[in-house]
């Protein structure tokens, strides 16, 4: 293992349970954001994922192996930022090359023999609820599913009497037709799931699945279906974080820790950080949350499901809904930024507008991996990635997205994406 994968000691308290989470994977699906860095560490409500669930986890195990590949240094650096939140040891495991999930727990178990008893295994790129892990964490072998309408963008879970017969993998044809719960990728297991991830083969995809390991398990062991009470919150594609924040501000109780001038308007829920000023004429819709060290107006206007990261600036005239800004993120003049997200370190030059709607109103279409594909949502924005600055008046069609580090110039109206 290279040097920099350190591993971080805490003292933990009497849980015997160890944990294995898959954070390695490259994600093309949210690019641009993950060009510039492992989705794990995309925020929502200005925090990042990998966060969400460390956070879960406190109190419920004792030993975490947290498996690293693209771009492990960012999440190591990450990790040792955070350590002292957690109560539990974290061990880095890296995936040498990202062959699929079975791949990913075969390195854990091949680097760490001594991995034994009731192991957790979980995705590190979803949001988990704290409340769904314990309820797991009750059985000895249980698959963590929940009820969705679009079965075929999920792996499909059939069930008899209660137990796991068996995954479907992205369903196409009519066997998925028997089920509408769909996979979240939390297990329960014992190490006897190392046996069968040994004799995993490579699937059609070229990868090595994790399910198939699963399922075969799943004959010998019977794996009990618990159904998510609480919430799992998928991040598939850039605006699967709209999705999640908008979830989550609405759980949120208000918390003012900055400054706010006099003839600011508050409505809802809104969470404002420490050391960021709100001045005169801002009028806030929430649920909004707003994040340490920011300068917000005067004069703009925050609508709900709308979250600012750390270190930005929201200027005069500007007016936001249902967007997130990454940290360090400007948008200081005259501007429109509706059902977007934006990076982090991005300028948005004055008059800067979105379109989030298509005059025939139908869904909004936006390109992943080179196909157009439906984003399901009435009203889309844009996706900007890390570093980019727009030249004033610019325009951008709805579901457009910019690359990390591209510019557009003074009027210019963005019709396709600029990579």
């Amino acid at each position: 293992m290279k040097k920099n994968l350190v591993t971080i000691k805490k003292k933990v308290k009497v849980k015997t349970m160890k944990a294995i989470m898959l954070a390695a994977g490259k994600s093309t699906r949210t690019w641009p954001l993950t060009i510039t860095r492992p989705k794990p560490l995309l925020k929502v409500a200005n925090k990042e994922i990998l966060l969400h669930n460390l956070e879960a986890l406190n109190g419920l195990i004792s030993k975490l192996y947290l498996v690293v590949g693209y771009k492990k240094e960012m999440v190591v650096e990450f990790i040792s930022k955070y350590k002292e939140k957690f109560d539990f040891e974290i061990i880095f495991v890296e995936q040498q090359e990202q062959l699929g999930t079975g791949n990913a727990v075969m390195e854990v178990f091949e680097k760490h023999p001594e991995l034994g008893g009731k192991i957790l295994i979980m995705s590190g790129d979803d949001i988990f609820s704290r409340k769904d892990i314990e309820e797991c964490c009750k059985f000895e072998n249980c698959i963590l599913v929940k009820e969705v309408q679009d079965i075929e963008n999920f792996g499909a879970v059939v069930e008899e009497d209660g137990f796991l017969k068996e995954i479907i993998e992205k369903p196409q044809d009519k066997k998925a037709e028997i089920t509408k719960l769909a996979n979240t990728a939390l297990y329960v297991v014992s190490d006897r799931i190392r046996d069968y991830v040994k004799e995993l083969k490579v699937s059609s995809r070229s990868e090595y699945e994790f399910t198939d390991a699963i399922t075969d398990y799943s004959k010998q062991f019977r794996m009990r279906v618990v159904k998510v009470k609480d919430y799992w919150i998928p991040i598939t594609y850039p605006w699967s974080l709209l999705d999640a924040n908008k979830f989550l501000l609405e759980r949120m109780e208000s918390k003012v820790e900055g400054i706010l001038e006099e003839n600011v308007h508050v409505s809802g829920v809104v969470i404002v950080g420490e050391g960021t000023v709100i001045k005169s004429g801002v009028y806030i819709e929430g649920p909004v949350m707003i994040g340490k060290n920011c300068k917000i107006g005067p004069n703009c206007y925050l609508r709900p499901g709308t979250t600012i990261g750390n270190n930005c600036h929201i200027g005069q005239a500007v007016e936001i809904k249902n967007s997130i800004f990454f940290d360090n993120s400007n948008c200081a003049h005259l501007s429109y930024i509706g059902d977007s997200v934006i990076g982090f370190d991005v300028n948005l030059g004055a008059g800067t507008i979105t379109a989030n709607l298509r005059h025939d109103n139908a869904k909004v279409k936006s390109m992943v991996k080179g196909e157009l594909i439906s984003t399901g949502r009435r009203k889309f924005g844009t996706v900007i990635g890390d570093n980019v600055h727009t030249g004033i008046h610019t325009s951008i069609y709805p579901g457009r997205k910019i690359w990390p580090g591209r510019t557009t110039l003074p009027g210019e109206v963005v019709r396709k994406d600029i990579e």
